[in-house]
């Protein structure tokens, strides 16, 4: 029973309790690291005992009935079923059902009795441990073997039910998600950045500027590919405010110089960046260092805790979409493939194009009129608009098979 419940207790829990003070589960936890010892004693212990009273009950036997081998044969086989019954599965199922109840007491027994046994434990041990060399087992890597993966973290967290809060297990999750997701998965499209360009007319830059809901803006000149720096709003409102009147010259004292990050970058190394050198803003550019998107601190902070409440207006990836009473959703073809996924618990693949349009193109190998239908993973797509060279608007169905 003892070395079962040693086995199957959560060392984890062990090692909280004993931090708040719990002297059992200190013991214990002092135990599982001479864990070799432990096994010793108890096995050395189990086999001892048993074999006593299996001599114990055939003496008695043979001096109840006589010396025959029925008799010897009929109370070896009742003690080897009381022994199998009452000595092994009935308490090592019981230990493996309550580790920690059994474990916990068990240490203030078996921890004294270790010093005690230390000489017969040794001697025993160099035989096993002869058969360990000879077998070329490594029982110190074993043991280093055991820690914990990430995936097996996933699992714990996935499997702590109501120990841990919904939104609490959402946000581990998306942590455990860092590792394989880049900013390219997380990105503001290009066709959604707003930026200044200096190459309209002042008044223009002046309307853009009084009516930006944005801290920051990129600027470029002529177009989107020729960045020159990010505006900060505040300081361009202090220029409005001004009696003098605003030029392009005032603009670009006032630019700070932009940051730009390759597309495949991971989100995990983007936020140590950004957390150590102060920065909020990133340009996403390819390999031939075209502008392919915008990330921000607040993007990357939003996959780990989710959506803020709040959002500005126009900001395509903070409306809220969902299945109406007819299990259908409209979307617009620009949104992000993550999002559909998160929010309509679908499971469209993300390991290429990163758009409902993208996606589309990429199955089809065409550009589709309207009306037509594909199923991908148990959602049925519809294309209801196509504008120019790309999907406007989509309807999705839930298929039958994904309601079970």
């Amino acid at each position: 029973m003892a070395e079962t419940a040693l086995i199957a207790v959560n060392r984890h829990r062990l090692r909280h309790l004993a931090k708040r003070g719990n002297k059992l589960a200190a013991t214990t936890l002092r135990l599982l690291e001479q864990v070799n010892k432990l096994l010793s004693l108890i096995l050395i212990a189990t086999t001892l005992i048993n074999a006593m009273i299996t001599a114990l009950v055939t003496s008695l036997a043979i001096q109840a009935f006589g010396h025959e081998d029925k008799v010897i044969s009929i109370a070896t086989a009742i003690v080897a079923f009381l022994l199998i019954v009452f000595a092994e599965i009935a308490p090592k199922v019981i230990g493996a059902t309550f580790p920690e109840r059994i474990s916990l007491p068990a240490s203030i027994f078996l921890r004294p009795l270790i010093s005690v046994a230390r000489p017969i434990i040794w001697f025993v041990n160099l035989f096993v441990n002869a058969l360990l060399k000879i077998l070329r087992i490594d029982t110190n890597k074993q043991v280093h073997e055991h820690r914990l993966s990430p995936d097996e973290l996933r699992s714990m967290v996935l499997e702590g039910g109501n120990f841990i809060p919904q939104k609490h297990k959402s946000i581990l999750l998306n942590l455990f998600d860092l590792e394989n997701i880049s900013v390219n998965d997380i990105m503001t499209p290009r066709a959604q950045i707003e930026a200044l360009n200096l190459a309209m007319p002042i008044a223009e830059i002046r309307s853009q500027l009084s009516t930006c809901y944005h801290n920051k803006l990129p600027v470029y000149e002529g177009e989107i590919n020729q960045i020159i720096g990010i505006l900060h709003i505040r300081k361009a409102t202090t220029l409005l405010g001004r009696s003098e009147e605003l030029s392009i010259e005032h603009i670009r004292k006032i630019l700070t110089p932009a940051y730009f990050i390759p597309e495949d970058t991971g989100i995990f190394f983007q936020l140590t960046y950004f957390q150590e050198n102060k920065e909020k803003l990133g340009i996403i550019v390819d390999e031939y260092g075209e502008v392919q998107g915008l990330v921000t601190l607040e993007d990357i902070i939003e996959e780990m805790i989710g959506e803020f409440t709040t959002s500005v207006p126009g900001d395509a990836r903070a409306d809220t979409f969902s299945w109406d009473k007819n299990g259908e959703c409209l979307l617009e073809g620009t949104t992000n493939l993550r999002d559909i996924n998160k929010r309509l618990g679908l499971q469209l693949p993300l390991n290429g194009p990163k758009t409902l349009n993208g996606l589309l193109l990429e199955f089809l190998q065409e550009i589709p009129e309207a009306n037509v239908s594909v199923k991908i993973n148990q959602c049925i797509i519809e294309i209801i608009q196509t504008q120019h060279q790309s999907i406007k608007v989509v309807k999705l169905r839930r298929s039958k098979e994904s309601l079970h």
